[in-house]
């Protein structure tokens, strides 16, 4: 069994942006608005020497809302893949949920299993390449990122990542087996301080 790194993306790898239409910070709605947090690939790399595949669970609930389009979306994730692979950093597997409960287009208005703190991502990765989930480590800046790791029987990471701090639901009870400030930093925990 393999030992995995399960990863949020917005917020996690990339920037927040704010968006006037909401008053909200936001995922990326088109491609070129896409921009790395610092350290980032620096970061995955020394996740992937340190013998995690790196897996990408995201939450995208934009179209579902009537903010951008499918393939605006699809389009950002394009863009992040061809600016990893460019500096030979691989992603497993990325899982993206598109669906959200109180969207508008009604093919992806619904409540569904993939949408964190859902774990079915998680479940088809396990399933799929061979993941030991109680090895492996949840990395995101919401609390429903730690809820979808700890469902799924992974250890969890919380990034403080300031933008997102106004949009955590502060579940109670909810304790992630660490807090750190950036991916950098749980970079260099889980490759030194986990054997």
């Amino acid at each position: 069994m393999k030992r995995a790194v399960f990863l949020d993306r917005d917020g996690t790898l990339n920037a927040l942006l704010y968006y006037a239409d909401t008053q909200e910070y936001e995922s990326p709605r088109m491609a070129d608005a896409l921009t790395l947090l610092p350290a980032v690939e620096a970061a995955l790399r020394q996740l992937i020497s340190g013998d995690y595949s790196l897996f990408l669970v995201s939450n995208q609930p934009s179209y579902a809302k009537g903010k951008t389009s499918l393939e605006n979306l699809q389009a950002v994730h394009t863009r992040l893949v061809e600016h990893l692979s460019s500096r030979e950093i691989n992603l497993t597997e990325a899982y993206y949920c598109y669906h959200h409960p109180r969207g508008i287009i009604p093919a992806y208005t619904t409540v569904c299993t993939c949408r964190k703190p859902g774990i079915a991502s998680l479940l088809k990765a396990r399933d799929t390449y061979g993941i030991d989930l109680s090895e492996s480590w949840m990395i995101g800046d919401q609390d429903t990122d730690i809820q979808c790791g700890s469902n799924a029987g992974c250890q969890t990471i919380l990034l403080d990542y300031a933008p997102s701090a106004n949009k955590r639901d502060t579940v109670a009870g909810l304790q992630p087996t660490a807090r750190l400030a950036s991916l950098e930093a749980a970079a260099a925990y889980l490759t030194s301080a986990i054997p």
